[in-house]
């Protein structure tokens, strides 16, 4: 059951970020074409910020986030798909920000 044309306001330490493009085929730096059956060990993916909750301290709407695919829940809003993650299964941020904030939790 999908929601009906309501906000969607994220909970607790939740990010939502929508889905990277599939990369698909791809070329090693030698030209060597990689399948996208090919396994790749512990890739991690940047992608989009769409919404955060309210206990998200380091990360902003807009920002890019670099995570683990296995780590996620993927959820269908609306046509477009998009990724349920905590905020500490995020690895990374890349942001135009410039905060004082170190983002560690001490």
């Amino acid at each position: 059951m999908e929601p009906k044309k309501a906000a969607i306001t994220m909970l607790a330490d939740r990010v939502l970020v929508s889905v990277p493009p599939s990369e698909g085929e791809r070329h090693a730096r030698s030209g060597i074409v990689i399948p996208a059956t090919a396994q790749i060990a512990k890739r991690l993916v940047w992608s989009e910020v769409s919404a955060v909750g309210p206990a998200v301290r380091s990360v902003r709407p807009g920002d890019l986030v670099l995570f683990a695919p296995e780590d996620r829940y993927e959820v269908e809003i609306g046509s477009e798909t998009y990724v349920i993650l905590r905020e500490r299964d995020l690895h990374a941020v890349a942001s135009d920000r410039l905060d004082d904030e170190t983002g560690l939790y001490l």
